[in-house]
């Protein structure tokens, strides 16, 4: 399990929570619930550390915090 730190909030605009992980640029995933988004975004988590892996591009060491609720 990854330890990123994760920022849920509710998109007024677009009727979903949004998931975001400011230390992993673009990283960010979307759901019904703030548990779907949660889901969603440890996917896009991993995700985004295969496709920096694959191009080289370094991956930050995380900071150690988790969840955060907006």
């Amino acid at each position: 399990m990854h330890k990123y730190e994760i920022i849920i909030y509710w998109s007024e605009e677009d009727k979903v929570y949004v998931a975001d992980v400011p230390e992993l640029p673009g990283c960010m995933a979307h759901g019904d619930t703030e548990e779907s988004a949660l889901s969603n975004v440890k996917d896009a988590i991993q995700l985004w550390i295969d496709t920096a892996k694959e191009f080289g591009d370094p991956v930050p060491q995380p900071k150690g915090r988790r969840l955060v609720y907006a």
